[in-house]
């Protein structure tokens, strides 16, 4: 039976750049939405980009697909997504494949995979990180589900990742609620990560009284060395940017409040139940919580606190360089924590996860991707397990002081919330005397 080799229901941004990202690889797409004008609206904009089959209705883009069906959901998690896999399921036929690609929680995953198991049909919860333009452009993508439907969507899942060194940023996670629960972490890493970022900010506006462009700049120079990165590339962008309409520094602007979509949450949650200690990603979830209560925040501005007065003296270049050694130091943690909480989630869940695999499809059009992933990735393909993981690390620490000989700023070790300090063994205690 001829038809698209896949199809896409939900036509919002993410959705639709995804469709179009298939499009332009070469397959044959079936596009949907709830809504008919949607629909339209994508075939008006972008039917020349490829090869797009519309269905105004369920019915027609089911008869759009060729068999084994497969199916891309990208609606909002929770309940639209129960109603739409509600409304595919009675016009699939065994072997067909329903894939999440939004932001599920990973227990509903598992629950709807294996309530379709039931009806002989595939359900593959599948993490993308890339926002829009990884979307359109080659994201990172974690897959979750059988193997069996891995088999038949692999191939167009890894055409149109990213590609680093020719890899495809895209590899089979496990079973059933496997990729999501990876995105999951991925995103509580993101969490942590943006959190030490803006923390390298406060340090080097408050304590050196440099102004965000200058701060760009050094952000820049950071992005050129070991802390290369999406987020220190983006956040330099950001704060270079000037608001045309008052010519100000753009961040001193924008709304200080952060939104979030659940994912840190879940993190936060899940680690809990785990008993992982991801103390990083945690601080960052709630730092983000307190940045939505503005009166609170207002109403602690005139609590006494460390004063801020920036220094004057000849040592900013090397206290900027201390904010770079503890934000690579700290980042080093976040990722250690979240891969930690992954393989705790694997042995819970009964996955068999590759960490040396999921760092490698991190490397590339991810939001997380980072060039010190190359050192994860070899360090648990050397040896798999978390001690390697946090020996490469450590390692990579040991050397930074060797080479610079100094220890960092005072004043970075006291304000930088996140960075946490363990002694390399626990000073001796005294008995404890009893009552007296």
């Amino acid at each position: 039976m001829s038809g698209a080799s896949i199809g896409v229901t939900g036509l919002a941004v993410m959705g639709r750049n995804l469709a179009r990202n298939l499009a332009r690889h070469g397959h044959t797409v079936a596009v949907h939405n709830r809504t008919e004008a949607r629909t339209k609206e994508f075939m008006d904009s972008y039917a020349d980009e490829g090869t797009f089959l519309p269905g105004y209705t369920v019915k027609e883009f089911v008869a759009a697909l060729a068999r084994p069906r497969q199916i891309v959901i990208m609606v909002k998690a929770g309940a639209p997504t129960d109603a739409v896999i509600e409304e595919f399921v009675p016009l699939l036929d065994p072997g067909d494949v329903i894939v999440d690609a939004g932001n599920a929680h990973f227990a509903d995953t598992r629950r709807r995979e294996a309530a379709l198991r039931e009806k002989g049909l595939h359900f593959v919860g599948t993490g993308v990180s890339g926002g829009e333009e990884g979307a359109l452009h080659g994201p990172s993508i974690m897959p979750g589900g059988s193997p069996e439907s891995y088999q038949t969507l692999g191939p167009l899942l890894e055409d149109i990742a990213a590609k680093v060194d020719g890899q495809p940023c895209c590899a089979h996670i496990g079973t059933d609620g496997a990729g999501h629960f990876v995105k999951m972490v991925h995103n509580g890493i993101e969490y942590a990560d943006m959190q030490l970022i803006a923390e390298a900010y406060d340090l080097l506006r408050g304590a050196l009284g440099y102004e965000p462009a200058q701060i760009a700049e050094t952000f820049r120079g950071w992005n050129t060395g070991r802390l290369d990165s999406y987020l220190i590339e983006i956040t330099a962008e950001v704060l270079a940017h000037t608001d045309p309409a008052t010519g100000k520094p753009f961040v001193d602007v924008v709304v200080d409040q952060a939104e979030q979509k659940g994912t840190g949450r879940w993190t936060v949650q899940i680690g809990l139940d785990l008993g992982v200690p991801i103390t990083g990603i945690a601080e960052a979830t709630f730092a983000r919580s307190l940045s939505g209560h503005a009166g609170l925040r207002a109403a602690s501005a005139n609590l006494p606190g460390p004063h801020r007065a920036p220094l004057r003296d000849s040592s900013a270049e090397a206290f900027a360089a201390d904010v770079e050694q503890a934000l690579y130091a700290s980042k080093i943690v976040a990722y250690a924590q979240g891969f930690h909480q992954i393989q705790a989630g694997a042995e819970e869940y009964g996955w068999t996860i590759d960490l040396g695999g999921l760092a490698a499809i991190w490397r590339g059009g991810c939001i997380i991707r980072a060039r010190f992933l190359d050192d994860i990735r070899a360090a648990y393909t050397a040896e798999p397990g978390l001690p390697a993981l946090l020996t490469a690390g450590l390692l990579a620490l040991r050397r930074h002081h060797r080479d610079q000989a100094r220890h960092p700023h005072p004043r970075v070790q006291h304000r930088f919330g996140l960075l946490r300090r363990t002694p390399r063994r626990a000073a001796p205690r005294r008995p404890h005397p009893g009552p007296t």
